[in-house]
């Protein structure tokens, strides 16, 4: 469940930001299941979403896991709701398609010129290595994985994944999850780093964004997972974790800056959690409706271990 709002926000935020943080703080108990796992207990998931309203849909990517050594994120699923809670799939990638020992968080955008693309963090085989693929059709169910191209390879020492992509004032912008490879036993670390770009396809990197602290619930990771604008400010949802053996069970924190490529978090502890195991609740997306209001999306931990997709309307 939600804490309260954080009680060190900086005096200098200003109060469209302020306001978002009292409206958009996950609520566990006002929020209805969207997408099931795809079996109970442990280690099974449906969650990682990504939300696009568009032609009085919403559309909703995310990502179906097995535990591991039984196929871990071995499904994406692109889906479309007329309410925003009951969704119909509209096409299905497997991480075969994608040449991937797991898939990862997707990324759903349209583009100004109305196409859409799916950016898709791919494992690759056989490592600790991951890389962002993107696929883009005319349509959600026209994503062909033959189509892929390399977005961000990331490079023997990072592995990147997880992109939040936001189309503003003619530009795109992105912040990824990075992590070391040097130590196989360190890759689970995890900090943002932000990137531009003037087509969505090559990006410029401009440096972290967003790190834990260090004696912190969020010292051992921070991941960025939605981002609102007001002028040139920025909030930002994040996950973190304090240790590796809470990995899988990150909870959401709050962040904000003046520039998007500098964030600082907000906040003493987690913003929201689940009551269930390890409380994690993660992977907030955020979704501004045409006829007002504002819908929730994130992952969430259910009492049996299994992770539940679940949306609220603000």
């Amino acid at each position: 469940m939600p804490t309260d709002v954080p009680t060190d926000v900086p005096t200098d935020v200003p109060t469209d930001v302020s306001s978002d943080i009292d409206a958009l703080l996950p609520a566990p108990d006002r929020s209805v299941v969207a997408i099931e796992p795809p079996q109970t207990g442990e280690g099974y998931w449906a969650g990682a979403p990504s939300a696009v309203a568009a032609d009085g849909q919403i559309y909703l990517a995310y990502r179906l896991r097995r535990p591991v050594g039984a196929g871990r994120g071995y499904a994406i699923v692109v889906a479309r709701s007329a309410d925003g809670e009951r969704f119909q799939p509209v096409t299905t990638i497997a991480r075969e398609q994608m040449a991937a020992e797991s898939l990862e968080r997707p990324a759903l955008v349209r583009t100004p010129e109305g196409r859409w693309r799916l950016y898709l963090s791919c494992a690759t085989p056989g490592t600790k290595h991951w890389r962002v693929e993107v696929l883009e059709a005319a349509d959600p169910a026209g994503f062909d994985p033959r189509t892929r191209t390399t977005v961000l390879p990331g490079d023997p020492k990072t592995g990147v994944k997880d992109p939040v992509i936001v189309h503003r004032g003619g530009r795109w912008h992105l912040w990824a999850s990075v992590h070391p490879l040097a130590d196989p036993d360190e890759a689970d670390q995890m900090v943002t780093d932000y990137a531009t770009s003037g087509d969505g396809l090559e990006w410029a990197w401009h440096g972290t964004a967003l790190s834990g602290r260090p004696g912190s619930w969020d010292a051992r990771g921070t991941r960025v997972s939605a981002v609102r604008f007001a002028g040139e400010q920025v909030l930002a949802f994040y996950d973190g974790r304090a240790s590796a053996a809470e990995n899988y069970e990150e909870r959401t924190g709050l962040a904000w800056g003046r520039d998007p490529a500098a964030l600082s978090p907000m906040g003493a502890a987690p913003a929201a959690t689940s009551a269930h195991g390890g409380g994690g609740l993660r992977y907030v997306d955020l979704v501004d409706l045409p006829g007002g209001g504002t819908r929730l999306y994130y992952e969430y931990t259910r009492p049996d271990g299994a992770h539940e997709l679940r949306t609220e309307l603000r």
